[in-house]
């Protein structure tokens, strides 16, 4: 495929991080989360379980694909996790900077 030069590395390295996150991005009980984290801010595993009907070791499945992607947070307090947006990483996604490698080139 070419020389791998600085600059196409760099590249192919947020191509796969871009994967990774809309990997994560699809299923819709990962929407759904995301969505929950987004209205409510932060919310405990505890909540999480009622809010979408799941069992624990189902949704810790689903957290653990959204934190590998670096979409949510975790803080611990005591015996409780709590899970956030990241907010840099969501934006990172939405941003210019995604479109702008995917923009037609003007002849």
């Amino acid at each position: 495929m070419g020389s791998e030069t600085p600059e196409n590395a760099s590249v192919l390295n947020r191509f796969q991080g871009y994967e990774r996150s809309f990997k994560a991005l699809a299923d819709e009980k990962r929407l759904h989360i995301l969505h929950l984290l987004c209205t409510k801010g932060s919310i405990c595993v505890y909540d999480l379980t009622e809010i979408m009907g799941l069992t624990q070791s189902k949704l810790s499945y689903h957290l653990k694909i959204l934190l590998d992607a670096d979409l949510i947070s975790k803080e611990t307090k005591g015996t409780w996790s709590y899970y956030h947006i990241n907010e840099s990483e969501i934006n990172q996604l939405l941003s210019l900077e995604l479109c702008r490698f995917f923009k037609p080139a003007r002849s």
